[in-house]
C-alpha cells in the first residue's frame, strides 16, 4: 500500500499528517508513506528526523497574502498540478490525503483526474479555504469539530477529532498539577513562534518570579525571537540573584546557572515530553496544538492568532473555554501584567487546575488517527 500526504508549511498541517503516517505504519506493515511539501515549509526540517520521503512541489499561499502575494500563489497552481500529476503517475498511490494548506489542492486535483482515492482532513472548527474548495473532489472528509460538518457534504463527512502522534498518549495519566511545588509552565507560539506572546512573557517573567520563585519555564520562541527572549530571561534571573531572592550562595551564582533558569528553544521537536511535564500551557490555538493539549489533559491559557483566516483560532479556543478547559486572552488585550496575573492565579489554585485538566481530557480524541486510517483502508478496499 502506498499513501501520499500533502501536509506542509506549518506544524498545524504537518503534524496531523505525521500522526496518520505513523498510524498507517502501525496498522499496515510494509506501507509506504510519502509527503508532499515545499522547500520553504517546516517539513524540510522535520522529515529528515522522521524518516519519511519528502517530495517538494511549487506551491504558495493565496489567502491572507495580499494582492501581489495572492497572484503569485495563483500563478504557480498549474505548475504544482503538473508536478503532482507526474508524481501520481510515477508512484501510483492507493490513496492521497490533503490536510489543507497550499500543497493540498494540486495533489487532490491530480488524484481526482487520475481516478485515485482521495481524503481530506480539516482540523479547524472553521474550515480552511483549500479544504472547502476541494471537498467536492474528495471521497471522504474528516473533521475535528462538529461545527465544521455543515461546510461539507454530510454523506462523506465524519467527525473524528484531530489525529495526534501516539507519543502524546503515553504517560498522560500523570499530571504536573499533582506536584506540591515547582510548577512547570510551557509557552508555545506555534511552529514559527509568536512575537506578541514572546514579548508579553518577557515582561511577565520578573513578576511571576516574585510569586512563583520555584517556577520552571519551557518556552518555544520561534527562530526570530529566540535571542531576544533568552536575553530577557537571563537578565531577569541575574536581577533576581542580585536582589538576594535566589537560594544559591553567591559563589554558585558565579560558577553555574541560576536555579530555575528557563529552557528557551526556537523549536520543540519533543513536544509530547514538554506537554506531559506542564502544569499549565500558554499557547496559540491552532487546531493541532489544541488537540495535543486535550489529549494530554492539560489546562491552558489560549491566545488565538488574531490574523488567522476567518478567526479559526479563536473559534478553536472558545470550544475549550466553554468546556472549562481553558482561559482565553485575545491578542489585542495581551500585556505582561495581564498574562502574569492570569498565570499566577491559575498556578496558585491547584484544585482549579485539576478541574480544568479533567475538562481538557474529556475533550480529547485519542483514537482520531486510528479511526481515520481504518476508514481510509476501507475506502481503498472498495476499489
Amino acid at each position: 500500500m502506498r499513501i501520499i500526504i500533502a501536509a506542509g508549511g506549518t506544524g498545524g498541517h504537518l503534524y496531523p499528517g505525521l500522526a496518520l503516517a505513523r498510524e498507517f505504519e502501525r496498522q499496515v506493515p510494509g506501507v509506504e508513506v510519502i509527503f508532499v511539501g515545499t522547500t520553504r515549509g517546516l517539513e524540510t526540517k522535520v522529515m529528515p528526523r522522521e524518516g519519511f520521503e519528502l517530495i517538494t512541489i511549487r506551491a504558495r499561499g493565496i489567502m491572507g497574502k495580499g494582492g501581489i502575494g495572492g497572484l503569485r500563489g495563483l500563478a504557480v497552481i498549474p505548475l504544482g498540478l503538473v508536478q503532482c500529476l507526474a508524481l501520481c503517475r510515477t508512484r501510483r498511490p492507493d490513496l492521497v490525503i490533503g490536510i489543507g494548506g497550499y500543497t493540498s489542492p494540486p495533489l487532490v486535483a491530480a488524484a481526482f483526474l487520475l481516478g485515485i482515492k482521495r481524503a481530506l482532513l480539516e482540523p479547524n472548527a472553521y474550515p480552511g479555504v483549500a479544504n472547502r474548495f476541494m471537498s467536492p473532489l474528495a471521497n471522504l472528509v474528516f473533521v475535528a469539530f462538529a461545527d465544521a460538518v455543515p461546510f461539507f457534504g454530510t454523506g462523506k463527512t465524519q467527525e473524528v477529532g484531530t489525529p495526534i502522534r501516539r507519543a502524546f498518549l503515553e504517560g498522560t495519566q500523570s499530571t504536573g498539577a499533582s506536584r506540591t511545588h515547582g510548577s512547570v509552565l510551557l509557552i508555545l507560539g506555534g511552529s514559527q513562534g509568536a512575537r506578541s506572546i514572546n514579548r508579553a512573557m518577557c515582561a511577565a517573567f520578573p513578576l511571576l518570579l516574585q510569586v512563583q520563585p520555584e517556577l520552571r519555564l519551557i518556552h518555544q520562541t520561534g527562530e526570530r525571537d529566540f535571542e531576544e527572549v533568552a536575553a530577557a530571561y537571563r537578565a531577569a534571573m541575574q536581577n533576581l540573584g542580585s536582589t538576594g531572592h535566589s537560594t544559591r550562595p553567591p559563589q554558585a551564582r558565579r560558577d553555574a546557572p541560576l536555579p530555575g533558569e528557563p529552557e528557551v528553544t526556537p523549536f520543540l521537536y519533543d513536544m509530547p515530553s514538554a506537554m506531559r511535564q506542564a502544569d499549565l500551557i500558554v499557547s496559540r490555538a491552532g487546531a493541532t496544538t489544541v488537540a495535543e493539549i486535550t489529549a494530554c489533559g492539560k489546562p491552558a491559557i489560549l491566545i488565538p492568532f488574531p490574523h488567522a483566516i476567518h478567526g479559526h483560532q479563536e473559534r478553536n479556543a472558545r470550544v475549550l473555554e466553554q468546556a472549562g478547559a481553558a482561559q482565553v486572552i485575545l491578542d489585542q488585550q495581551l500585556s505582561g501584567d495581564m498574562v502574569a496575573q492570569a498565570i499566577a492565579a491559575l498556578l496558585g489554585d491547584r484544585s482549579r487546575l485539576a478541574r480544568m485538566g479533567q475538562q481538557s481530557r474529556a475533550l480529547g480524541r485519542p483514537d482520531s488517527a486510528e479511526r481515520v486510517v481504518q476508514t481510509c483502508r476501507e475506502l481503498i478496499r472498495q476499489g
